[in-house]
């Protein structure tokens, strides 16, 4: 089992520092290429760069608070009995 544990987290990290190396440079290095330079076509327009991780706070947020909620009103659930 530890090799699968191994495994994943290795997964994970490998995933994480893609998608941050990948945004990186989408919202840093980007802006200072030329426009017509064909690197451009791998990355979504500049607005998204803003859009995508707002977005993926507000969903985060809102499972958050429906998990809190859960949590609550099973414990309350449980006092009562």
């Amino acid at each position: 089992m530890e090799l699968a544990d191994r495994a994943v987290g290795f997964l994970l990290s490998f995933i994480s520092l893609s998608i941050f190396t990948y945004y990186t440079f989408w919202v840093i290095i980007l802006p200072f290429v030329d426009s017509d330079h064909f690197v451009h076509k791998y990355f979504l327009p500049q607005e998204f760069a803003i859009l995508i991780p707002v977005f993926a706070g507000v969903v985060l947020l809102c499972f958050l608070c429906m998990f809190i909620g859960y949590v609550m009103l099973k414990s309350k659930k449980k006092k009562k009995v």
